[in-house]
């Protein structure tokens, strides 16, 4: 059985869709996992919503699916029968929290205030959702309970779209980001499914906000690693800044003093989440070797690809 909270925080999307008729379910799940989104949170606001979450389980066994806006034990029963993973609710119902921890069912209950997360935290939860972000604070609403509760993250939804998913993105009590803008209920009704992949295949770049931070340049010795840093500062100007394994120049220009990996040297590519970044690249054919993590145990601030570009090594760096 897989670990559902830690996918859901790897994958770090979750899109939420509500279906008027069942037909369009599989072609929406087909649509999101082609854009690079395995999981889907079906709400039980129309009548469709079971029937659809059996439906795109028959087609897509793999799909990580959940069910949304469960208000009763008896609707979690249903959702779990039809093939559903994990439930999702707008508060936080003691009934239906209970009978998913007896269970062993994932849930993560609606929770904004202290006495709620409280509550939560007294059943075993700390993934919890935080719904409607918009209104209770958005990121800064989570941050504030963050304060008192470090044990917490939060999965924030409502009021969050590809303009401000960034805010979230590199945010440690950010476990992960629902909505409804990654499987717009009317793309679904037009059939204009590929519009459902493209905006997925762009949430998923904002996520991980990768961006290039510093070419690495090997050099054989101490002496002409700050020889060669040195051009590059009364080159342009650069601020000249030596360290104990390398030096730099400026922030984007770092030179070994030893020869390091990669042929030519290396890349640093910074990202908002390492976890989610291996996730992605791995869907991408890329391995991590993990022989060259750096970072304390709970958190990896660094680590190589096993692949060279270029006759370049490449290692993801954490924001």
């Amino acid at each position: 059985m897989r670990n559902v909270n830690e996918l859901i925080g790897k994958i770090g999307l979750v899109p939420v869709v509500a279906f008027e008729d069942v037909d369009s379910a599989i072609p929406a799940a087909k649509a999101l996992i082609n854009g690079g989104l395995p999981i889907m949170e079906i709400t039980l606001r129309t009548q469709a919503g079971l029937p659809a979450i059996k439906a795109v389980k028959q087609a897509y066994p793999d799909m990580l699916l959940g069910a949304g806006t469960v208000l009763s034990v008896e609707q979690a029963k249903a959702a779990v029968d039809a093939g559903a993973e994990f439930i999702v609710s707008p508060g936080l119902n003691p009934e239906v929290v209970q009978w998913c921890v007896d269970n062993s069912v994932t849930i993560t209950p609606g929770c904004v205030t202290p006495t709620e997360i409280e509550k939560a935290l007294s059943y075993g939860l700390n993934i919890l959702k935080f719904f409607p972000a918009s209104v209770y604070g958005g990121v800064n609403g989570c941050k504030a309970l963050y304060g008192p509760y470090r044990m917490v993250k939060f999965v924030p939804t409502g009021g969050v779209s590809l303009s401000n998913l960034a805010d979230f993105a590199d945010k440690p009590y950010i476990h992960a980001i629902g909505g409804g803008w990654l499987c717009k209920s009317a793309d679904v009704k037009a059939g204009n499914f590929d519009a459902i992949t493209k905006v997925a295949k762009q949430s998923i770049e904002a996520l991980l906000g990768f961006e290039v931070w510093h070419i690495g340049i090997n050099a054989q010795t101490a002496e002409d690693s700050l020889a060669i840093t040195k051009m590059f500062t009364e080159a342009f100007g650069f601020a000249l800044k030596q360290g104990n394994s390398s030096n730099f120049s400026g922030t984007g220009v770092e030179v070994n003093k030893e020869m390091g990996l990669g042929a030519m040297g290396h890349i640093a590519i910074r990202t908002n989440s390492i976890d989610r970044a291996v996730y992605y690249l791995e869907q991408r054919g890329y391995e991590v070797d993990w022989s060259t993590r750096k970072g304390p145990e709970d958190k990896t601030i660094a680590v190589y690809l096993k692949s060279e570009f270029g006759g370049f090594a490449v290692h993801l760096l954490q924001k």
